[in-house]
């Protein structure tokens, strides 16, 4: 009886207090229901994919821009079509953008037989979008005004610093951002379609993926993971697993084989000549090139040689020295053995990945213009030779 009689004191005192104080206690109410509201919302934010998170973002602009990097390969491509893929149907509108120039025999080929028409630009000015979405690279470059563009989403798989202001998925143990954008429709659910060889960038229809952009994303992934061979994650076979449904091999196959530029065989001819190895190390200068596309194809010529596990190759163009690598060697993160190579060298880039990577190299800072003594190009090969065994 005690107890009871102690209970309905309490009670009869919350209640006066509620009687006499009727705006704090709803103050009380309305912040916890507040709080309650706040909690489920988090939750199904929490629970949504990031294809999901991603979709909802690009659709609440008008217009998004979506950048490829300098000279884009299928991989960027097949990811800047994605993008708009995932807005089709909605309010939202995209421009797929590239700077530099799409050459190399298989970019070119991607274009051609998938009817691609992407729009150039030559400084930040040619930027139309009030969101800026980068695909296959995490910080815009190799245009004038690039360090102003600050993207509200970054999806990539090289690594880096850059990201979005309001969404970044990078994953750099990915083999290709193909990939990452096959798992975003696949957990979105899309269908795929039958929509012919090309792509209609303005009438793809919604929630689905058409032939050619299935078989684009297939490319994709074969081109940065040499046919799902090197660098590849679980997750690069189980997309190509799910694009192979929807995919065209006819479409496949023209991409994969196009006719080669005289250039190209010429340039592989002579770094296999001019190659210098130091087992299982390889190093050839090709020297000047018109066409800087052929120094990586180069490289992967030459790191098939029997006896060959690393390999790097570099040509001069208009006052740059470019640089290819490639490696299957364990030991060997030819990303990181560019990057060391040209680390000291004023205004001179170099990265990568494990298996490839590269950089470039102005040959009047090479020569000592600037803070710096100057490396020789027999300076500049024992540096590659010494990353590759590393020894700096």
């Amino acid at each position: 009886m005690t107890r009871v009689a102690a209970g309905g004191l309490q009670v009869d005192a919350a209640a006066a207090f509620a009687s006499e104080n009727p705006l704090l206690v709803a103050g009380v109410v309305v912040a916890l229901l507040a709080l309650l509201g706040a909690g489920v919302w988090l939750r199904r934010y929490l629970s949504r994919t990031p294809g999901e998170r991603l979709h909802r973002m690009l659709t609440d602009y008008d217009r998004i821009a979506v950048l490829m990097h300098p000279n884009p390969d299928p991989d960027a491509m097949a990811s800047a079509l994605a993008v708009n893929q995932l807005v089709a149907g909605t309010d939202t509108s995209a421009s797929l953008l590239y700077p530099g120039e799409i050459r190399r025999p298989e970019n070119r080929a991607f274009q051609t037989v998938l009817d691609l028409d992407f729009d150039h630009i030559e400084t930040v000015n040619d930027i139309n979008g009030e969101a800026v979405v980068l695909v296959d690279h995490n910080t815009a470059r190799g245009f004038p005004g690039a360090e102003e563009v600050e993207p509200v989403a970054v999806i990539d798989h090289h690594p880096g610093n850059g990201s979005g202001t309001e969404f970044t998925d990078i994953r750099s143990d990915y083999g290709a951002c193909a990939t990452i954008f096959a798992s975003y429709f696949n957990q979105l659910e899309f269908e795929f379609s039958d929509t012919g060889e090309s792509i209609d960038i303005d009438a793809a229809p919604a929630e689905t993926i058409p032939c050619a952009l299935a078989t684009g994303l297939m490319y994709g992934i074969q081109s940065d993971t040499r046919s799902l061979t090197n660098g590849c994650e679980s997750e690069d076979f189980a997309a190509a697993a799910f694009l192979y449904d929807g995919m065209d091999s006819d479409l496949l196959n023209r991409i994969a084989n196009p006719q080669v530029d005289a250039e190209v065989l010429d340039v592989k001819s002579r770094a296999i000549g001019e190659r210098e190895v130091r087992a299982p190390y390889a190093f050839s200068d090709v020297g000047e090139v018109s066409n800087t596309d052929a120094i990586p194809q180069a490289a992967d010529e030459l790191e098939t040689l029997e006896g060959v596990s690393a390999v790097v190759v570099v040509g001069e163009k208009k006052g740059t020295m470019r640089i290819a690598g490639r490696s299957r060697d364990d030991r060997v993160h030819i990303g990181r053995a560019i990057e060391a190579v040209v680390d000291d060298i004023p205004m001179a880039e170099g990265g990568g990945h494990a298996r490839m990577g590269g950089g470039k190299v102005p040959v009047e800072h090479m020569a000592g213009l600037g803070p710096s003594n100057g490396v020789s190009r027999e300076d500049f090969r024992e540096r590659v030779f010494d990353a590759m065994s590393g020894e700096l």
